[in-house]
């Protein structure tokens, strides 16, 4: 980005908080209480809650349509493009435009990065080609680019690029573009227009539908039916919308890029008043794919790093329609997870929630890196529905900023729905009462000193553990913020968990019957075949020396407590080594034949018709093409592992008379966007403390924000010695991040047990507030 461009920008953000102040006194000004109420603060859009868009349409101090119009304003300004080339030379490239969005077309930066600069002794590197930034056309729409290859992060961007389409009219849909979206009441359409955009045109967009809302209900919405009226969501690109394109953020070139109807989760919110406003950015939706076979690696990588320079997708959140996401507080660095989008767009004040997926982190990752709550529920309280992800181990999630929202949007949302089985759960785990009345707010705190009193909260050491430089400030900080605010401050009883990696705390008593006891026990009937996994080197992984792990004896000794366990066998490591069951092949092909697009209707004219993200991903989408098979070929039957680890963690809780659990999300800093990651340690993935865990078991969670790092110990490459890769290695120099940069506190518990995840993380947000929004895409002008 130019050196004028970002002086252009300062200087209107300037300008922006000059007018502000001035607007703000005159909304405060004694002149205007009359209109505004006594007793009725100014609307204020940033960091507005549900309930004060509800006060702020009720006491007329603004309109559904006019909410909906600020947060085109803001999309307008923050959601421009974020990323920059990494390029062979850095040389400066050709200006280039991408799609319309909230009225004006994305324009790409013309400055690039040298690989050199990322990467140490660059030019003695002899392994696969490197697939180098360029901007390309898109294959749906040839008239716009999109960036592809690798790419880094623009330090102080002032954009974010978080979603990926607005419901505007005219710029929804490719395949009914511009004048091919016209109204109704305009005429008819131009010549050359698509049959389908005369039925498509019909949908109002996200302004009409504001519209619509306010003649139908002014200032008196129907809040008991309406509970989401007029709330302006985002949903990740998994999702679809009927109103606006659906392509699960890849370049797939559909002969109509709207979908017929709404997922499950989409229907929902906007059943119930909501606002469906936006596509969020996120990876590319990505689930026929099938290995390439051994020994044929891809032309061009994205990342050098590895161990084998070959079949590697890019380790950030990047869609081929959609382009990258950045963080709103500091644009340089990670989003992280598929549904990231989701989270900076909250995050970020671009909506007010949104609906996210999750399968191994990506709903947990971007809540935690844009400081925000997330809520997943027991697999089954609500539905699923994504476009190809629909299984056993994923989730919809949600995404708002307050404990408070994402409990009214769970209420709004939850039940049995006919469209998806995995909603047919017992009715016992939904409590007759709303989860709203399980909220602890700020007037509860000062009625009632120690609101978790009674509790007991287990801490989870198996994800606090230093593995390395950068682990240790964050699991600290998270190991303080569990001892004085959940259990000093609220009331809380503490108990930890054993792990050989993390000493004993004596400040916190032990559990009396840990998760190695329960391994122990209910594993080696239930799953003997678990024992004999091997490593790449074919060694018995869960080897314990003078025993033959494999043998019923030693089973049997091992459930009686007279031979030890493995320390490899813990919580890290439980959710790996699944089985490799063709479910994404079978949802893709269902999912094509539903939507019954007339030129994307399987997996062989998807390909035909896509440009993929990457070289290793065109090569196995072409694998999968002839895939009929779904049977496993390897690992271990997840529906019996989901069981089992189920009985783990509840004997654990029965045993030590447990209410929750409670851990970091991550105790990682935000890594660079491009930029290298943390080595995996120990199970210790550099995505999550423990993605994947509470999904695959179909527990609920809740992230929640809990404060702030700025050290860091920046991970960086290393080329190997055959020169052939580059490879992740830990930083050893102490540095300040830019900015303090979110933390979150994860907690979780048994199915059915989302009262009292409500119950604790509403108390801590109230207890701590640590939320701040992002200063850099504060309030506009108009929004004062």
């Amino acid at each position: 980005m130019s050196e004028s461009r970002n002086l252009f920008r300062k200087i209107t953000q300037r300008f922006q908080v000059i007018l502000a102040s001035l607007l703000a006194s005159l909304l405060l000004s004694p002149t205007l209480t009359p209109v505004l109420g006594q007793e009725t603060a100014p609307f204020q859009l940033v960091e507005a809650t549900i309930e004060d868009i509800h006060n702020a349409i009720k006491t007329d101090q603004i309109t559904c349509q006019a909410l909906v119009q600020l947060y085109i304003n803001r999309a307008k300004a923050y959601n421009g493009v974020c990323t920059q080339l990494i390029t062979e030379d850095g040389a400066s490239i050709a200006p280039a435009r991408g799609v319309v969005s909230a009225g004006a077309p994305l324009e790409f930066p013309t400055e690039t990065v040298a690989a050199s600069s990322l990467f140490p002794d660059f030019d003695e590197y002899v392994g696969t080609p490197l697939d180098f930034g360029r901007m390309e056309a898109t294959l749906s729409d040839p008239s716009v680019q999109q960036q592809y290859g690798m790419r880094v992060g623009i330090p102080n961007a002032g954009q974010l690029n978080a979603l990926e389409t607005l419901n505007i009219r005219g710029e929804r849909s490719v395949t009914c573009k511009g004048a091919f979206d016209a109204h109704p009441s305009t005429g008819p359409l131009p010549a050359g227009a698509p049959e389908v955009c005369e039925t498509f045109r019909r949908r109002p967009d996200a302004l009409e539908r504001a519209a619509e809302l306010d003649a139908q209900y002014g200032n008196d919405p129907d809040l008991e039916n309406l509970p989401l009226y007029c709330i302006p969501f985002s949903y990740k690109n998994w999702y679809d919308a009927k109103d606006i394109r659906g392509t699960g953020g890849n370049d797939v070139n559909f002969a109509m890029d709207v979908p017929p109807t709404d997922s499950v989760p989409v229907a929902q919110v906007r059943e119930k008043g909501a606002i469906v406003y936006a596509i969020a950015t996120a990876s590319n939706n990505r689930i026929s794919l099938s290995p390439t076979p051994a020994g044929v690696p891809p032309a061009k990588v994205f990342s050098p790093a590895g161990p084998i320079p070959g079949d590697r997708r890019p380790t950030t959140s990047i869609s081929t329609w959609g382009g990258q996401p950045c963080n709103p507080y500091d644009t340089e660095r990670e989003t992280r997870g598929t549904s990231s989008g989701s989270g900076v767009s909250v995050g970020a004040n671009l909506v007010v929630c949104s609906i996210c997926e999750q399968t191994f982190a990506s709903c947990q990752g971007p809540a935690a890196r844009n400081n925000i709550v997330n809520f997943l529920t027991t697999k089954g309280v609500n539905s699923d529905g994504g476009i190809l992800a629909r299984k056993m181990d994923d989730r919809a999630g949600i995404h708002c900023r307050t404990v408070q929202d994402t409990v009214r949007v769970l209420d709004a949302i939850k039940g049995y729905t006919s469209r998806e089985y995995f909603t047919a759960i017992p009715k016992s785990l939904i409590p007759e009462e709303p989860y709203t009345s399980f909220v602890i707010d700020e007037d509860d705190l000062e009625g009632q000193a120690k609101p978790l009193e009674g509790m007991r909260i287990g801490i989870v050491r198996e994800y606090m553990i230093k593995h390395s430089r950068n682990d240790v400030a964050i699991s600290d900080q998270i190991d303080q913020e569990i001892k004085t605010i959940l259990r000093d401050r609220l009331g809380a009883e503490l108990v930890e968990s054993v792990d050989p990696l993390y000493p004993d705390d004596p400040a916190v008593p032990n559990m009396k019957y840990t998760f190695q006891d329960a391994f122990a026990e209910i594993l080696p009937m239930n799953v003997p075949e678990y024992f004999s996994r091997t490593t790449s080197s074919g060694d018995l992984e869960f080897a314990v020396p003078g025993f033959d792990v494999t043998t019923k004896d030693y089973l049997v000794q091992l459930a009686m407590g007279q031979a030890p366990l493995s320390d490899s066998v813990n919580l890290r490591r439980i959710t790996t080594g699944f089985d490799n069951t063709g479910r994404g092949h079978f949802n893709t092909a269902k999912y094509l034949a539903e939507r019954g697009d007339a030129r994307v209707f399987d997996w062989a004219s998807w390909v035909a018709n896509e440009k993929p993200v990457s070289d290793s991903d065109r090569r196995s989408a072409e694998n999968a093409v002839d895939v009929q098979d779904l049977r496993p070929t390897r690992g271990l039957d997840m529906f019996k592992m989901q069981t089992v680890v189920r009985l783990v963690i509840q004997k654990v809780m029965y045993e030590n008379d447990i209410d929750a659990f409670v851990n970091p999300e991550n105790t990682l800093p935000h890594r660079k966007i491009g930029g290298a990651s943390e080595p995996t340690v120990d199970d210790r993935s550099a995505v999550s403390c423990c993605g994947r865990f509470t999904a695959f078991v179909g527990m609920p969670q809740i992230i929640v924000p809990a404060g702030y790092n700025q050290i860091v110990y920046e991970p960086g490459f290393a080329l190997s010695a055959d020169r052939t890769r580059y490879n992740y290695v830990s930083g050893t120099q102490r540095s300040l991040l830019p900015r303090p940069m979110s933390i979150s506190m994860m907690l979780w518990s048994g199915p059915g047990e989302e009262p009292v995840l409500i119950k604790i993380a509403s108390a801590y947000e109230a207890a701590t507030k640590h939320r701040v929004p992002p200063p850099d895409f504060g309030p506009l002008p108009e929004e004062q």
